[in-house]
């Protein structure tokens, strides 16, 4: 799907063509042999022929100095290192919090606590539950998603 600010495939594919036009272009200008005018033939005065071999290799040239002086640039991480160690505490953090909480305290010897009860009393009732009307809640939420979607399109 396309977001919002995002170019359209046939911009990008237009985009590409005009790159490959102008590599072609600057590639048959480096190839082309220069043609030096003869000192018999007079040169026409009617018009003039602008030779860009010169200004297309110039140009070139700039554009691989550009490219080296890119690659010259250290190997910098883009995030400082503070910023990396304060994104995995909070990372860290949030995987504890995530980890299933204690076991049932053992009220007596070899009894549970009443929340282990409900627990494993609610356990298959809530499967059985889930079996029941996951799938078509699943189905109607899908199916209003696709119609949203497709109401926007038209």
């Amino acid at each position: 799907m396309r977001q919002a600010g995002e170019p359209s495939v046939e911009e990008i594919l237009e985009s590409i063509k005009k790159v490959i036009a102008r590599d072609n272009r600057i590639e048959a200008v480096q190839t082309r042999p220069r043609v030096e005018p003869q000192a018999s033939m007079p040169a026409p005065r009617t018009h003039e022929v602008l030779d860009l071999t010169e200004i297309a290799a110039q140009i070139l040239s700039e554009e691989r100095e550009a490219d080296d002086a890119h690659d010259a640039l250290p190997d910098s991480p883009l995030i400082p290192e503070t910023t990396v160690a304060s994104m995995r505490d909070s990372l860290a953090a949030l995987a504890m919090l995530s980890e299933p909480g204690a076991q049932p305290q053992i009220v007596r010897s070899g009894e549970t606590s009443l929340e282990g009860l409900v627990r494993e009393m609610l356990r298959p009732m809530l499967a059985d539950w889930l079996d029941k009307n996951l799938p078509p809640m699943v189905e109607r939420m899908v199916a209003s998603e696709i119609a949203r979607i497709v109401g926007k399109k038209g």
